[in-house]
């Protein structure tokens, strides 16, 4: 009898250790699922993370290469025009000319460049519709003739009655030539010779028209292919200082653009192609 009880508290106890060890065996089987769970999750999570980013990569690429084409495409609206293009020709100290020899027609009693006669006559009628005492002063004038008149300019300069120095009082020739510079050019560096410029004015005598026409005047000259040259603040690149009179016929296409992007004839064919 009493080996029959040992026997039995013998299988109990050992039936209490089988279930331990299953006990114990299932827990740690539960420890490894939760731990490789939460791994895959994070796993699954950095994938996510990747590909996001990589898609966000390669949205904000698209959205780069796209602004990239929108600036490169904002310098589409320049003029198909060539710095060859003869209403572009540049006649400055920088680049002299010979004797051009341009076909010539008369407008307001002037000469000028026969291609530009139609739309230098439409230019004056609107300008003298503004006012009516606006008139041309000069037109063509070949090189020997600008010789005559800048030496001309330079003498009345070093006697003082020039138009910079109109005090009486006599300068250096060198000063003189100093003075006319800045507002003529030598032979051969003016681009009268062209006959693509004319000085038109209200009055006989240079910046001395009412300030609030020549706006006027300076607003309406790119419809007909005009510009005024030499403006204020574009000294650096013309070479020549405000001149309220002195008009070139560049185009209607290339005078709207220099308009509208405030540039000198000089910077503008800087931007076009040979």
């Amino acid at each position: 009898m009493k080996k029959n009880k040992k026997m039995l508290w013998s299988i109990f106890a050992l039936f209490i250790v089988l279930i331990l060890i299953i006990a114990i065996g299932w827990y740690k089987n539960q420890a490894v699922f939760t731990t490789q769970t939460k791994t895959n999750a994070r796993l699954s999570s950095s994938d996510q993370n990747q590909t996001s980013e990589k898609s966000s990569s390669s949205k904000s690429s698209v959205r780069s290469s796209t602004s990239t084409s929108t600036s490169s495409s904002s310098s589409s609206d320049l003029p198909q025009a060539h710095q060859s293009d003869w209403d572009l020709i540049i006649v400055n100290k920088n680049n002299p000319k010979g004797e051009l020899n341009p076909p010539l027609a008369q407008v307001d009693g002037k000469d000028v460049n026969a291609r530009i006669a139609q739309a230098a006559a439409a230019f004056l009628a609107a300008a003298k519709s503004i006012d009516p005492d606006e008139h041309f002063i000069s037109g063509y004038r070949s090189v020997a003739y600008q010789s005559q008149l800048y030496n001309m300019y330079v003498a009345q300069e070093m006697s003082g009655d020039g138009t910079v120095n109109s005090t009486g009082k006599e300068i250096s020739k060198a000063q003189a030539i100093q003075n006319v510079n800045t507002y003529s050019q030598p032979a051969g560096m003016s681009e009268h010779n062209t006959g693509l410029a004319i000085d038109m004015s209200t009055v006989d005598s240079l910046n001395a028209s009412d300030p609030t026409v020549v706006q006027k005047v300076m607003a309406i000259a790119p419809h007909y292919g005009f510009i005024l040259h030499f403006q204020k603040g574009m000294e650096a690149s013309t070479g020549v200082d405000y001149e309220d009179w002195h008009y070139r016929y560049v185009g209607v296409e290339n005078a709207t653009y220099m308009t509208a992007h405030h540039l000198s004839l000089e910077q503008y064919v800087a931007l076009l192609p040979k």
